[in-house]
């Protein structure tokens, strides 16, 4: 169903992950929306990967409701709002997601909707 491609003639990752997955038609797909690091109950932890922790428990949940787990994940669109998180994100990522890696992103951005925000994380998913 899904086909991790990381194709001689192109430099490898630099990380975990897949320069590109392909879908075999007829998969359902699920576009999840950005995830902020902040909890059901409003806390927000200072850490950038406690931030990308709960991120990803959120897209977790999300992909339950539709029957899915962060394995159906095809491709990781991150963004952090300063270069030393980085690190703590790939380090969460790269324990959350084994080899075969999702396609993945990841951009530093000038902020979130809020200051206290250091991660968000999108995902599309397939199943």
């Amino acid at each position: 169903m899904l086909t991790h491609l990381t194709p001689d003639g192109v430099r490898a990752p630099f990380a975990a992950y897949s320069h590109a997955v392909e879908i075999e038609a007829g998969a359902r797909l699920v576009f999840c929306s950005g995830q902020l690091g902040i909890s059901p109950d409003d806390v927000v932890p200072e850490t950038a990967g406690a931030q990308a922790e709960l991120c990803f428990a959120a897209i977790a949940t999300i992909l339950a409701a539709a029957g899915m787990t962060l394995k159906n994940v095809v491709r990781i669109n991150a963004y952090v709002t300063a270069r030393e998180h980085m690190k703590p994100y790939m380090a969460v990522r790269d324990r959350l997601f084994q080899a075969p890696s999702p396609a993945s992103t990841l951009m530093i951005v000038g902020g979130f909707t809020r200051e206290e925000f250091k991660v968000e994380v999108e995902v599309v998913a397939a199943g």
